[in-house]
């Protein structure tokens, strides 16, 4: 590893330049470490202005699992498409494996995210990714994905 990938910090706004994703859908507020192509480390603030508090569940809200699982990808695409043979192209979702959840994750929490390439072929790999809690873990998953062409055919 650099020094210059151990000092990466990237901001809302870089990350906005990186992925597509948009509010209420983004849900990677900063990160904190990256690896080009390797390891990502990040983390989300919940409020309970989210959206999706308000329906899951009224009065005992709960961040749904597969938000959970869709932060961990983000994250995952943001630390394949940092890299330089991957600017200006976008990640897609491709499954999941091994899905645990461990932790109700809710407002006020910061979810920290982590994710490690575990492999990669051609334009498909899978992330080992996990999601914690004031250090517990909430969340575990393998995330497979694909890199494509942007469909746009310019840079997000």
């Amino acid at each position: 590893m650099t020094t210059e990938t151990l000092e990466t910090v990237f901001d809302i706004n870089k990350i906005r330049e990186i992925i597509p994703h948009r509010y209420p859908f983004l849900l990677v507020d900063r990160v904190t470490f990256i690896d080009p192509g390797i390891k990502g480390i990040g983390f989300k603030n919940l409020t309970s202005n989210e959206p999706f508090f308000q329906g899951h569940f009224p009065g005992n809200p709960i961040m749904p699992g597969v938000l959970i699982v869709e932060a961990l990808a983000q994250l995952g695409c943001i630390t394949m498409l940092c890299k330089e043979e991957y600017k200006g192209m976008i990640g897609l979702f491709a499954g999941i494996d091994g899905v645990r959840f461990k932790k109700p994750v809710v407002p006020g929490d910061k979810l920290i995210l982590q994710v490690e390439l575990l492999k990669i072929k051609g334009p498909i790999g899978k992330f080992k990714g996990t999601a914690t809690v004031d250090g517990i873990l909430a969340c575990e998953a393998e995330v497979l994905f694909a890199i494509a062409p942007n469909p746009t055919g310019r840079s997000v």
